[in-house]
């Protein structure tokens, strides 16, 4: 199990007055997708600081740019961040982890990224297990106990109903097909 990640830390401490007293929540979501990508696909020594930095952007633009439609603003976080980094060869794969990470299908570009993975991670952190994509059930629960929900979900559910509100046709810009 991934229990501290120091860049996932850092790049979230890096946020912290933006995340503000959402940052638990969104902490542990991170560390759950984390952790379920990392068991969906066992990583290589690089694919744990990828992950991390994937997990830690992928939904910060709800944050930092104040909006619902959150994709082009948590990749040119990613994209910022890994060129300050000295990284700009990660750049295509965590910002295509990013994009597709709530794509409805299966990603079929690049096999060898983590963003089939990353995605299917996501997607069982945010249907609260319903959907496993595999991911053994005591795996779960261990996840789960580790990185309490801390009312992420139900924050989910609140800016999914300001959207709602506010575009009525178009109340979830990040969904891929």
């Amino acid at each position: 199990m991934l229990t501290e990640l120091r860049v996932l830390d850092d790049v979230l401490l890096a946020h912290a007055p933006q995340l503000g007293a959402d940052l638990p929540a969104y902490r542990n979501h991170a560390y759950r997708v984390a952790n379920l990508c990392a068991a969906l696909r066992p990583p290589d020594p690089d694919s744990h600081d990828k992950i991390a930095i994937a997990a830690a952007l992928h939904d910060l633009g709800i944050w930092t740019a104040d909006t619902f439609d959150y994709l082009p603003p948590s990749i040119e976080l990613a994209t910022d961040y890994l060129r300050r980094c000295n990284r700009p060869e990660w750049v295509p794969e965590i910002t295509t982890m990013i994009r597709e990470h709530h794509k409805m299908s299966a990603y079929r570009g690049e096999p060898h990224w983590l963003v089939e993975p990353f995605r299917r991670a996501d997607w069982v952190d945010v249907s609260r297990g319903v959907i496993t994509y595999g991911v053994p059930r005591k795996l779960l629960r261990q996840i789960l106990s580790t990185w309490p929900n801390a009312g992420f979900h139900r924050r989910l559910a609140q800016l999914t109903f300001e959207r709602l509100r506010s575009h009525p046709l178009s109340p979830l810009p990040m969904l891929r097909w």
